[in-house]
């Protein structure tokens, strides 16, 4: 009976384990086998071309296109989002009135899907629909915001609906951070004459190094899988323009009809994951042993 009791709940969590397993490493597997065949519309396994996908990748401009978006749109987002949220921690933390509320509109955003939140950008950002309209109606005639339809603007309205959307998890995150510091530090250092921002600049920031880490890791991730964002809010227009890697890979596998292409592409994305994701957990598991 101990041994049942012991081996019981191994049996509940294997078929979750092993469907989990089959379905996240299993199709990054196969994506990487589509990526070195000549597979159009359909894959086709016969045709083995080795790296030539890879090759044509490297070689096509609207992919560089895509990078470029990516960089731009990525330390934008990141470090918009990580800014705005650590001032919104910083201004909740001063215990104001009415908290509960406020914290629920800044985590609003977050409820909301991708899809969601760039349809509704889409609108407040189009010329005649939303707030150049609206500017207009209110009698600025000479106001203009069209970077919705500029090809050299349109990749920073994807930035600023992104940051809309995520600077209220990272203010969560930052929140619960400083919530678990003595105020006692604080205190200290005031009475020392320190002033509030210097505080925080040269002693609450050292402290949320790990919080900071993992709130960058999360945006960092979500900004390179960017695509229902961009699908709902441009596109990836005018043109190509705002293209990034996933709109690329969506774009090449299904549109066009190049799944190897686009194979290759996603392996490119997944190889800039593992970028950042396996140097922070190496980081991580590396540090253990020594706090013990």
């Amino acid at each position: 009976m101990k041994s049942f009791e012991n081996v019981l709940p191994k049996l509940v969590i294997a078929p979750a384990f092993v469907l989990g397993f089959a379905f996240i490493y299993g199709l990054m597997i196969w994506n990487g086998v589509l990526s070195v065949t000549n597979s159009r519309m359909l894959p086709n396994y016969d045709e083995f071309v080795g790296l030539e996908q890879y090759t044509k990748l490297w070689e096509m401009d609207r992919w560089y296109v895509a990078l470029k978006n990516l960089g731009i749109f990525s330390v934008l987002y990141v470090g918009g989002s990580m800014l705005l949220g650590m001032l919104l921690a910083i201004f909740l933390d001063q215990k104001i009135r009415f908290e509960g509320v406020i914290r629920t509109i800044y985590l609003y955003p977050m409820a909301l899907s991708f899809i969601v939140t760039g349809t509704a950008w889409k609108w407040i950002l189009n010329p005649s629909l939303g707030l150049e309209k609206l500017m207009h109606d209110i009698g600025w005639t000479s106001f203009t915001f069209d970077w919705l339809v500029q090809s050299d603007t349109a990749i920073y309205c994807v930035v600023i609906a992104g940051i809309w959307q995520s600077a209220g998890f990272a203010m969560a995150l930052f929140l619960a951070g400083l919530r678990g510091i003595d105020d006692s530090i604080i205190k200290a250092a005031q009475i020392d004459g320190a002033s509030l921002p210097r505080i925080y600049w040269r002693i609450i920031l050292p402290i949320l190094r790990p919080v900071v880490f993992s709130t960058i890791l999360v945006l960092s991730h979500l900004s390179i899988k960017a695509f229902d964002l961009v699908m709902a809010l441009t596109a990836g227009g005018p043109g190509y323009a705002s293209d990034v890697p996933a709109t690329f890979m969506f774009t090449m596998s299904f549109t066009r009809g190049q799944i190897g292409l686009g194979a290759a592409s996603a392996t490119m994305m997944l190889a800039m994951v593992a970028a950042i994701v396996v140097p922070y957990l190496y980081s991580e598991l590396r540090a253990k042993p020594h706090e013990h």
